[in-house]
């Protein structure tokens, strides 16, 4: 918004709020014109929701060569800009959310450009927000790495939110939280976990797999199977029905001496060999 006369400065391009992880960077390029050598900028931080206890932001200003401007960290609110042959000038804004960082937490930033001519002023802002992060795993084991990541949750900082294990991915798992640097070291001692995909995921890209899956979607009748779990633990069988509607299956033992009907639940086998 501007306030212009004469030579008033004029601010535009990028600007408004931007979800950010713990330890992650928001930028912002804009641009200031004035028809007067001298611009002042001047800069009101405002944190939240709890600003006290709250760990600090660094917020930066970067001019178009990449040589700082401003800091946070400065005794000063302000500085002055200088317009030598008036016109143009391209700036980037840097936020960044300090590893600490709480779910929710909040920085405004006002940056307010005033000449003789009048004066003009552009907002910023980030919010922390979870991290969603993709764990390598030992094969056939995820389930063992998130039931172990799981019983970190609650040791020291309790910045593991959920750990998923989507049936059906294999060597994989989802893990949600703030500080991916604490993610990353409460993981260090579990022996089946391999280490995180580089980048985050979000709830978008993993939608599909919240969707509850039919335990028999796939399977055909004539379908050989490996019993997984109960009395028959470890044997072979052949699918002789199918129960969508329960999620059930039917199978025959294939080393039994008399063929039995034995009716499990579908995720009490896995396939080992597809009807052709």
């Amino acid at each position: 918004m501007s306030d212009l006369g004469l030579g008033g400065p004029i601010m535009a391009g990028e600007s408004g709020t931007k979800d950010v992880h713990a330890g992650g960077i928001n930028t912002w390029k804009f641009q200031l014109s004035t028809d007067v050598p001298v611009a002042t900028l001047c800069f009101d931080i405002v944190t939240g929701p709890d600003s006290d206890n709250a760990p600090e932001w660094t917020v930066t200003l970067y001019d178009s060569t990449g040589g700082e401007l401003w800091s946070n960290y400065r005794s000063k609110r302000e500085i002055d800009i200088d317009f030598p042959g008036k016109g143009v000038k391209e700036f980037k804004l840097e936020i960044i959310c300090p590893k600490g960082a709480r779910y929710g937490d909040t920085v405004d930033v006002d940056i307010q450009a005033s000449s003789t001519g009048g004066t003009s002023t552009t907002s910023f802002g980030a919010v922390a927000k979870q991290s969603i992060m993709v764990l390598k795993t030992q094969i056939d084991q995820e389930k063992t790495v998130a039931d172990a990541l799981m019983s970190k949750a609650n040791v020291g900082e309790k910045d593991i939110f959920a750990v998923f294990s989507p049936a059906g991915l294999r060597g994989y798992v989802f893990v949600e939280g703030m500080n991916t640097d604490h993610l990353r070291e409460k993981t260090r001692d579990i022996k089946k976990a391999r280490s995180f995909v580089d980048g985050e995921t979000s709830i978008d890209e993993i939608s599909h797999y919240l969707v509850p899956v039919s335990a028999v979607i796939g399977m055909v009748e004539g379908d050989l199977v490996e019993l997984i779990n109960g009395p028959f633990k470890g044997e072979i069988a052949r699918v002789q029905q199918i129960d969508q509607a329960k999620e059930e299956i039917t199978v025959e033992l294939v080393e039994a001496m008399v063929p039995i009907p034995v009716t499990v639940k579908g995720d009490s086998v896995r396939i080992i060999e597809k009807e052709k």
